[in-house]
């Protein structure tokens, strides 16, 4: 009688042990299945620079990504976010505060690739609610060490002529056409002058006059606006780290 009764104890023994690794075994898998799709992601920043545009949102896979109080909002670089590579289409509708609208404006379905970074640059003056777009990757390889890598954005509609920007008075990109984005270039690291002009003109357009960059990191000087215009729509310029 004991020995049965000592049988059946470790047959239960048995019984919840192999319980316990079943259902170990299956967290681990729901654990590598979230990582795996966490490692699927990019990271994606928008700049509304279409001065009739008006505040936006962004819908993924019909889902809103910004806040429902949290436009994109003309000059305004929110920054990088992040979203699973795979998720399209993105589409981009009025902003409604608190709430959700249904009327979309344009949309995108690039192909994006797990790991790296973009930039989508919304400019023009908007035609039925459709902007210009000039989409970029801004991700490169590494720079030497003490060097960092800077390129040069013209998104400003009325330099469809080209401009050039100088970096501590040398020419570092030259009659870049809009709506176009240049290579990334190697510069050795530290403090610069940047001065945007027509192309092969001599009145600055724009300066920004301490941009420091560090070892190893990437960055974009953009210039927007009108240089017919005094208002919020003014020529300008900005600066991005991404990286």
């Amino acid at each position: 009688m004991a020995y049965k009764n000592m049988r059946n104890i470790w047959i239960w023994f048995c019984l919840g042990v192999a319980g316990v690794l079943f259902i170990s075994s299956i967290q681990s898998c729901g654990k590598s299945g979230a990582a795996s799709a966490a490692g699927l992601n990019i990271q994606y920043e928008i700049l509304n620079l279409s001065p009739n545009l008006g505040y936006i949102s962004l819908y993924i896979d019909y889902n809103q990504v910004n806040s429902l109080t949290t436009p994109y909002i003309y000059g305004v670089n929110s920054g990088y976010f992040y979203v699973p590579s795979v998720d399209i289409p993105y589409q981009f509708r009025p902003f409604i505060y608190n709430g959700n609208s249904g009327t979309t404006l344009f949309s995108r379905s690039d192909s994006l690739k797990t790991g790296l970074k973009y930039s989508l640059f919304i400019t023009g003056t908007a035609v039925n609610g459709v902007p210009q777009q000039l989409f970029t990757v801004d991700t490169a390889t590494e720079p030497a060490i003490g060097r960092a890598k800077i390129r040069f954005v013209n998104v400003s509609p009325s330099a469809t002529g080209g401009l050039d920007m100088y970096a501590n008075g040398t020419l570092a990109f030259g009659a870049q056409l809009y709506p176009t984005n240049s290579k990334f270039i190697e510069v050795p690291v530290g403090n610069y002058d940047i001065q945007i002009k027509a192309a092969g003109g001599t009145a600055i357009l724009s300066e920004q006059s301490t941009v420091t960059v560090q070892d190893g990191r990437l960055y974009t000087i953009y210039a927007y606006g009108y240089t017919t215009r005094s208002d919020s729509a003014a020529f300008n310029s900005g600066f991005i780290t991404n990286k």
